[in-house]
């Protein structure tokens, strides 16, 4: 059982660091289009880059965004 466990934080320490490898590829990529002139391509590569810097706030149970949006 602990090996599982350990593996998952594994898992999950390879991916944290993958999300974090692709946001900055992205904003360094947003950064070449915005020299190059090219802003429809930087802003695409900008979403990216948040795309994968907000991918590990995964909610803990489904029913936390219904909360959340109705919570005042």
């Amino acid at each position: 059982m602990s090996n599982m466990m350990r593996d998952s934080q594994i898992m999950a320490q390879i991916k944290d660091e993958n999300l974090g490898y692709m946001s900055d590829m992205a904003l360094e990529l947003a950064q070449m289009a915005e020299d190059t002139g090219l802003a429809t391509l930087a802003y695409l590569f900008r979403m990216a880059a948040l795309e994968a810097s907000t991918a590990n706030s995964v909610l803990a149970e489904p029913d936390d965004l219904a909360r959340q949006m109705t919570s005042h």
